[in-house]
């Protein structure tokens, strides 16, 4: 019972609500919905596992990773079991099922890096004479085809035969009785043909009536003549349906005889598809992968920059503020951490995102923190949050505090817990609701009880006792939430190692209290008290003024880094001018040999009517010839010695920027590399080292020159808007739409254009493209579309 409390007090279900979202599939949305918690951490490892190949797959651009085709088939699978016949439609559904995790299986087994998916869909078997048979015998409509068997064929091509005598009966009665029909067309009354006629004129066309118009001015008349192949073409359909529904049972049977190996593949492609999208949850979030530490080890706990994911949906999609992030970082051997600090002031928010932390990493998530993310795998994890008064069950706040932390101290001595002292404690104002001086005493002997039962207890509280207990037991720590005296405002950043000062009467202030009121309340504060919240002041200025150091620090060292690029640049200019002299050189030096040559011709015609001088002069020729192409051929061999290495880092010509080599094609004399969060593949003459060395290449390639004229024809081209030249970054921030802009923009050829669509929303994504393109060395001018191309939502980027 306290487990399912915890999970609702931490709003869990919202998380999970938020995951369904990024289901492809019914069953994926489902199975989101209702996310289980592992029990074990090698299960929590194996669904981790998961999601990390499948974020892979996600990243990978060659794969088309999709779940077309798969759909909720358990209901049909039931029905066959039991008996029953399924739908043409049911019939497809299931053959579509079986082609799309064939098609998920071949993806993955095609990947060289998704050992723990291979293994996963490894026994499935897809049937695929069962989707062949199910094709054949029904079409793409959804209904069962001519050629499912040679009876059904026949007995459609004597309909069909019946139906055309019927017409043909029907078409000449109504040219011979054209006066008394009242519109010459055929219609349908169920399953019998009729022409309408007038009904002061039914006597000239003799027939069953199957029907009247609202006026009674038209009847649907039968003739008689045709009465019998009405009649033939009944049965034919009874036979038709008899025979339509042999086939569905015939293909229902088998279905049913492999009812527990479809029903596993079903589960797989459910878990397909929940782990997807755990993986694209995780990529939104942009949240890292956890790392599950043993803290009897040493090992730190480390959340930098945590953020709370369903605050982060909120300032997504219901435009809420800001989220500011917290970093957690937990000695192994604490075992208590108390947050103090004002009212409103995030203490309660800390612990919720803590807890969810936790709940994301044993289910497969990723969380929403800078890496490394390490953390315990808690068994349990327990939380008392919130104001749990009640008027129906005669429940103080007091009380119903009291009540939730016995039943979590029972469920830490459960013998269901695989291990009590892995559990993760959470108390919200621990001790509150009651006379302080008995709600602090026991405050400070529950934590200590939790500091030997549980692995950690993070509790927040107003009671300055249990500020001092940090100093009494090495096993506490405190932390506090940061209160700015400057607005008179909390600012949600966690302080680890400073108590906390309430505030309150600061806080009374900011919300309106009399000041008349406040300035009582000072006088009547015990001057100890006053003293203590002075040293904590005093400490957390202290903190401030290093945190202003380290930045300064930081800034600093990003100077050198700026410096040390400079540095760079200037050396490749340096380079980049030896280069040049050495090209001039070799011009001059076959400069030289031609006229060499030139000369020695003009010998050889002046000196062709002697015969010796003549042979020496050519041999003088031919030795000079031999001594031009060995230099040229020194010229050609004269190359770089330095080759990139997969890992290393190198410099990006173009952007002057560091990135990493991730792989290398000689042939095509290419690299692989990733640039911030991107990947992208450039040529070697567009690298250098770290020390400005170039890359060795083989050959030259041609620059095609283009006159004038042939550009300016080229550009009154117009462009026409594809799937090529047209990138969606709707809903994305604009970080990322700056690097998805940068790719975007590399695989545009020269002179093209680049269609952005951006949405209009608030204008600040169209705000950031537009900033980030007007820098753009690639981008001769922008403007925004046509209003029938999407007007403001859309802006036209025109590459140089």
């Amino acid at each position: 019972m306290i487990q399912q409390e915890t999970l609702n007090l931490l709003e869990w279900p919202r998380l999970c609500q938020h995951l369904s979202t990024f289901a492809a599939t019914k069953l994926g949305v489902l199975a989101a919905r209702r996310l289980s918690i592992p029990e074990t951490i090698e299960e929590s490892e194996q669904l981790l596992a998961q999601t990390q190949e499948i974020y892979r797959l996600e990243q990978n651009l060659e794969v088309q990773w999709s779940f077309d085709g798969i759909t909720d088939i358990g209901d049909s699978l039931e029905r066959a079991k039991l008996g029953g016949i399924l739908s043409e439609q049911e019939l497809l559904n299931i053959a579509t099922t079986l082609a799309g995790v064939r098609r998920l299986r071949r993806m993955i087994n095609n990947q060289e890096d998704c050992p723990i998916l291979e293994k996963l869909v490894a026994d499935i078997r897809t049937y695929p004479e069962l989707e062949q048979q199910i094709n054949h015998c029904i079409d793409e409509a959804g209904k069962v085809a001519d050629r499912a068997s040679i009876k059904l064929g026949e007995i459609r091509r004597n309909l069909k035969d019946v139906r055309a005598q019927i017409y043909q009966k029907l078409q000449n009665i109504i040219h011979q009785q054209g006066g008394a029909v009242q519109e010459a067309v055929i219609t349908q009354r169920g399953d019998r043909f009729v022409i309408p006629v007038k009904a002061p004129k039914k006597d000239q066309i003799r027939g069953i009536i199957h029907d009247t118009s609202s006026t009674g001015a038209t009847l649907y008349v039968e003739p008689d003549s045709v009465v019998q192949w009405g009649n033939q073409r009944r049965q034919y359909l009874r036979q038709e349906q008899v025979e339509i529904e042999a086939i569905l049972r015939t293909l229902t049977e088998k279905v049913a005889s492999i009812y527990d190996e479809l029903d596993h593949l079903l589960g797989i492609a459910t878990v397909l598809d929940l782990t997807t999208a755990k993986a694209l949850y995780s990529l939104w979030l942009e949240g890292n992968a956890p790392e599950f530490i043993d803290p009897t080890q040493g090992e730190l706990i480390t959340l930098r920059q945590l953020r709370h994911p369903l605050l982060v949906w909120q300032q997504q999609h219901e435009q809420g503020s800001s989220v500011v992030p917290i970093n957690v970082q937990v000695d192994p051997k604490i075992r208590v951490v108390a947050i103090t600090g004002p009212n409103t002031g995030g203490k309660t928010v800390t612990l919720k995102t803590i807890g969810l932390a936790a709940l994301m990493a044993k289910v497969g998530l990723f969380v929403p923190a800078r890496e490394p993310v390490k953390i315990p795998w808690f068994g349990q994890i327990l939380a008392d949050i919130g104001d749990e008064q009640s008027i129906e069950q005669s429940l103080s706040t007091f009380s119903g505090h009291i009540r939730r932390i016995v039943r979590i101290l029972k469920s830490l001595k459960t013998p269901l817990s695989p291990n009590p002292s892995l559990s993760l404690v959470l108390l919200d104002e621990v001790g509150a609701g009651t006379d302080p001086a008995e709600g602090s005493a026991l405050a400070v002997a529950l934590l200590h009880y939790l500091a030997y039962h549980a692995l950690l207890t993070i509790a927040s509280t107003h009671y300055g006792e249990l500020k001092a207990l940090k100093y009494q037991d090495d096993r506490f720590e405190n932390a506090s939430v940061e209160f700015d005296d400057q607005t008179l405002s909390p600012t949600y950043r966690l302080l680890w190692g400073i108590p906390g000062r309430s505030n309150a009467l600061t806080v009374a202030g900011r919300l309106g209290l009399q000041m008349e009121i406040i300035e009582e309340a000072k006088t009547r504060i015990g001057g100890f008290s006053e003293e203590i919240n002075e040293v904590i002041a005093g400490l957390e200025k202290q903190r401030r003024e290093q945190e202003q150091k380290a930045q300064e620090a930081s800034n600093l060292l990003q100077q050198t880094k700026k410096f040390y690029t400079e540095i760079l640049e200037k050396t490749s200019s340096l380079q980049q001018r030896e280069q040049s002299l050495k090209q001039y050189q070799e011009q001059e030096v076959q400069k030289a040999i031609a006229q060499a040559k030139e000369e020695i011709a003009q010998v050889i015609r002046q000196l062709q009517k002697g015969k010796k001088t003549g042979q020496q002069a050519q041999k003088a020729t031919a030795t000079l010839q031999e001594i031009g192409e060995r230099q040229l051929s020194k010229l050609e061999q004269c190359k770089y010695a330095y080759k990139p290495k997969v890992g290393e880092k190198i410099k990006l010509l173009r952007f002057g920027q560091t990135a990493d080599v991730l792989a290398i094609d000689e042939e095509q004399e290419e690299v692989t590399v990733r640039f911030g969060l991107m990947k992208m593949i450039v040529s070697f003459t567009k690298i250098e080292s770290l020390d400005g060395k170039k890359v060795e290449v083989t050959a030259r390639k041609k620059v095609p020159i283009v006159t004038p004229s042939e550009k300016q024809k080229s550009q009154s081209v117009p462009m026409i808007r594809t799937s090529q030249n047209t990138l969606d970054i709707r809903g994305s921030r604009v970080a990322e739409a700056e690097s998805n802009l940068e790719n975007a923009i590399s695989k545009i050829t020269q002179s093209g254009v680049l269609w952005v669509i951006h949405g209009k929303g608030t204008g600040k994504l169209r705000q950031g493209v537009h900033a980030f393109l007007k820098l753009h060395p690639q981008i001769d001018k922008f403007e925004l579309a046509p209003q029938n191309e999407g007007g403001s939502g859309v802006t036209i980027a025109y590459l140089k």
